[in-house]
C-alpha cells in the first residue's frame, strides 16, 4: 500500500501494477517480492550467526577470517531488512521505451554490495596467500575494480535512457572481467607457492564464487532494471537465491577450509595457537 501510494504520489502512470505484485493474496504470498526478501533476510541472519558459531579463533588468521565471513551476511541481512521495510527501494520510470510503467529500484542491494564483495574479495585474497599477505597491490587492485564494477551497475540500474543505460552495463562488465583477472591470473600466481591443501582450498573456492557471482549480471540483464524480461518476484528469488549462495554457502565452506588449513597448521608447527582474550 505504501509504494503504491508513493508511486501515484510521483505522478507514475504505471502505479497499479505494483498492486498485483507487491500485495500478495491468500494463495500467492510465496511468489510475492516480499516473502523473497523476507526470506534473504532471515536466511543472512540464520548464515551469519551459524559462520560466527562454527569460526575459530585459534589464531590471528583463523580469527580475522571468522570476522570477514562472519560480517558478510551480517551486512546482507541489514540490506534484506532494509528492502523489505520499503526503506531500500525507490520507484522509477521503466524508461522511454514503457511510459507508462514503473519499476522498482532496489538500491540498498548496491550499498550491500559496495561492502560485502570487497570483504568476501579480501578473505579469497587471505585463503590464497595463507602463509602470509604479499602484493598488498594486487588485493587493492581487485577490490577497486570491484567498486568500480558495482558503482558503475548502480548507474546502470537507475538510467532510463537507453544508450546511457547499456554503457554503463558495458563498463560494469569490463571492471568484471578485470576482477577476475586479478582472481586467476594475479591471485593465483601467489597462490603456487602454497602447500598442496592450500592451493586446492584456493582454486575450490575461486571457483564457486566465481560461478556465482557470473549469475549476477545475467539477472541484472534480463531482469526489471535491463530487458524486463524476469517479474519482480522472479527476479528478487533469484537474486535472493543468489547472496544467501555467495555469502552464506560459500561463508560456511570458506570458514571451514580455513580451519582445515590452521589445523594442519598447528600439527606441523608452522604457528602457535594464540588465546581470544589476553590478561591485562
Amino acid at each position: 500500500m505504501v509504494l503504491r501510494n508513493v508511486c501515484k504520489a510521483a505522478g507514475l502512470p504505471g502505479a497499479h501494477v505494483f498492486d498485483a505484485h507487491f500485495i500478495p493474496g491468500n494463495n500467492e504470498i510465496s511468489m510475492t517480492p516480499q516473502f523473497w526478501l523476507w526470506l534473504g533476510f532471515a536466511g543472512m541472519a540464520a548464515g551469519a550467526a551459524a559462520i560466527l558459531f562454527i569460526g575459530k579463533r585459534r589464531t590471528h588468521a583463523e580469527e580475522a577470517d571468522t570476522i570477514i565471513h562472519g560480517i558478510v551476511p551480517i551486512i546482507a541481512a541489514c540490506s534484506y531488512f532494509a528492502m523489505a521495510t520499503g526503506q531500500g527501494s525507490l520507484v522509477l520510470p521503466a524508461g522511454p521505451e514503457a511510459p507508462d510503467a514503473a519499476r522498482q529500484f532496489y538500491f540498498a542491494r548496491y550499498i550491500d554490495w559496495t561492502f560485502t564483495t570487497p570483504l568476501l574479495l579480501l578473505g579469497l585474497s587471505r585463503t590464497a596467500m595463507h602463509s602470509g599477505m604479499r602484493r598488498p597491490a594486487v588485493v587493492w587492485g581487485l577490490i577497486g575494480s570491484d567498486l568500480l564494477m558495482i558503482v558503475t551497475a548502480l548507474a546502470f540500474g537507475l538510467s532510463a535512457v537507453a544508450w546511457v543505460k547499456w554503457t554503463w552495463f558495458a563498463i560494469s562488465c569490463g571492471a568484471f572481467l578485470a576482477v577476475f583477472y586479478g582472481i586467476f591470473v594475479q591471485l593465483r600466481e601467489e597462490n603456487a607457492s602454497e602447500r598442496t591443501d592450500v592451493r586446492s582450498a584456493f582454486l575450490r573456492n575461486a571457483i564457486f564464487l566465481s560461478v556465482v557471482w557470473c549469475a549476477y549480471p545475467v539477472v541484472l540483464l534480463i531482469g526489471q532494471d535491463g530487458l524486463g524480461l524476469l517479474s519482480p518476484a522472479l527476479a528478487l528469488a533469484v537474486i535472493a537465491v543468489l547472496d544467501l549462495t555467495a555469502k552464506v554457502v560459500y561463508g560456511i565452506m570458506a570458514t571451514v577450509q580455513t580451519t582445515r588449513a590452521v589445523d594442519r597448521d598447528l600439527a606441523e608447527g608452522r604457528t602457535a595457537a594464540t588465546p581470544l582474550r589476553r590478561a591485562a
